[in-house]
């Protein structure tokens, strides 16, 4: 049985994950920033029976990263498997985030995941073996209206993820991203809000934006994040691991399409999906 490390466990993809590594046998350390809100992952543990060993790491400090990193190595002897799923979500306009608001996006879902990689490498080399699975977004992928600045994030997790597989390859150790669409996760209900967006100029347009999340020409319906779980599952363990698990109908439907329409095309598309300005405003 492996030993996993994961981040960002106290809700959506994050504990789903460490449930399900943990019904597999592998001893798992689920962490997260605040580990007062980790009531629901260890209620779900007690009952099955599960063993989740929780530890606290904010990824937005290099103390605590080392700090659950050596602690994990100081118990298990070794870490197999590291999933970098703590993100923070963010819909605004690109224009309304101040310096310190969009910093605080790419922290938390760009050099996060660099320092929890950072710490757990030079243990994974030494057994020159190891996965690290990053779960990013199709929003890397295809960026939408309303969701630049988390697209950046991810499509920079997207281009870390890509370096990292050959860097690694040498040493034995597979890196790999996840990129779904929408799923049902808690990732919206805890976003941040910038200060700006609500009396913005592009508040009208966000307005319209929101009920129905992304507007995007594939759809915006989110579903079961099983899938997502199924997909970071075979990432860590299958033979032959992708680079690129893109999960979803929507996402798959809209990689394909960024893929086969000329790009004027596919901003055309774009562009008749997203909500009208209205004259008033």
């Amino acid at each position: 049985m492996a030993v996993v490390l994961i981040t960002g466990c106290s809700s959506g993809f994050g504990k789903l994950a460490a449930l399900a590594f943990a019904r597999r046998g592998d001893t798992v350390f689920a962490t997260m920033r605040n580990v007062e809100k980790a009531g629901p992952l260890r209620d779900e543990a007690a009952a099955e029976g599960l063993n989740i060993q929780l530890l606290q790491l904010d990824v937005t400090d290099r103390a605590s990263v080392d700090r659950a990193v050596s602690d994990a190595i100081a118990r298990a002897g070794r870490i197999d498997v590291l999933v970098n799923n703590a993100g923070i979500g963010a819909v605004a306009a690109v224009e309304d985030f101040d310096d310190d608001e969009y910093l605080r996006v790419f922290d938390t879902n760009v050099f996060g995941a660099i320092r929890v990689t950072r710490a757990a490498l030079p243990h994974m080399r030494k057994q020159r073996s190891g996965r690290i699975v990053n779960v990013g977004s199709m929003s890397g992928v295809v960026p939408s209206h309303f969701r630049g600045i988390y697209s950046a994030t991810k499509g920079a997790l997207a281009s870390i993820t890509e370096a990292l597989f050959y860097e690694l390859y040498p040493f034995g150790i597979h890196a790999c991203v996840i990129e779904p669409g929408f799923f049902e996760t808690a990732i919206d209900a805890n976003r941040m809000q910038t200060r700006r967006q609500a009396t913005s100029d592009y508040a009208p347009l966000l307005a319209k934006y929101e009920p129905g999340g992304s507007r995007v020409p594939a759809g915006s319906k989110r579903v079961d994040p099983q899938p997502v779980v199924d997909a970071i599952l075979r990432a860590a363990f299958e033979d032959n691991p992708k680079r690129h698990y893109v999960v979803g109908k929507d996402a798959e439907a809209l990689s394909d399409l960024h893929r086969r329409l000329p790009d004027e095309e596919f901003a055309q598309l774009v562009l008749r999906s997203m909500p009208a300005l209205d004259d008033q405003v």
